[in-house]
């Protein structure tokens, strides 16, 4: 309980350094072209709904990022990365997700780094910091891209490099988590 306290505290303390919009991989140079999304993406529930608490902790391709603007750091925090998915995918479920070889997941695709390392980081914004805004977004690429210049896991700064010529469409759908203090 105790260090419920504390990150409380710290939570208080940064309760208005949020909203990095301006540093969303989606405002990059890649982007430059299409600075609007261009792709509908659809869920149950409609974006800029809240996230629900179990779901918290046209191109050659397509890519998806998952990040949280709102956090009280320099850049927005990167939840997920996903590239390689195949242009014939036009869905993904959990079971895509799981792990099947290195850096590689079942639905076929693989994944980049994220603040952990793993293959998703769910949704956990400092108990008492507000809302926090959970960007999902989905690029569709003219060309695949090319795996041999990232390094294992790749970080968004060379999926942004490797993708910059090649976006033809884009579309996110934004969920919203809040850790309230009870």
């Amino acid at each position: 309980m105790q260090t419920a306290y504390i990150e409380y505290g710290l939570s208080r303390l940064f309760a208005s350094a949020k909203g990095r919009d301006a540093r969303l991989f989606t405002k990059g140079p890649a982007f430059a072209k299409i600075p609007k999304p261009t792709i509908e993406l659809a869920s149950d529930t409609a974006s800029g709904s809240q996230l629900h608490v179990d779901q918290s902790a046209e191109g050659a391709e397509f890519l998806i990022v998952s990040e949280d603007p709102d956090a009280p750091l320099p850049s927005p925090i990167i939840h997920g990365i996903y590239y390689g998915i195949p242009a014939t995918t036009t869905s993904v479920t959990n079971a895509d997700f799981e792990a099947e070889g290195e850096y590689a997941l079942k639905g076929g695709f693989r994944y980049g780094k994220n603040r952990r390392g793993n293959i998703y980081i769910p949704p956990r914004p400092l108990l008492g910091h507000g809302e926090h805004r959970y960007f999902f977004t989905l690029v569709a690429l003219s060309a695949p891209i090319d795996s041999s210049k990232l390094s294992d896991l790749p970080t968004i700064q060379e999926i942004a490099q490797a993708v910059e010529g090649n976006v033809v469409g884009w579309g996110e759908w934004v969920g919203v988590f809040e850790r309230k203090w009870d």
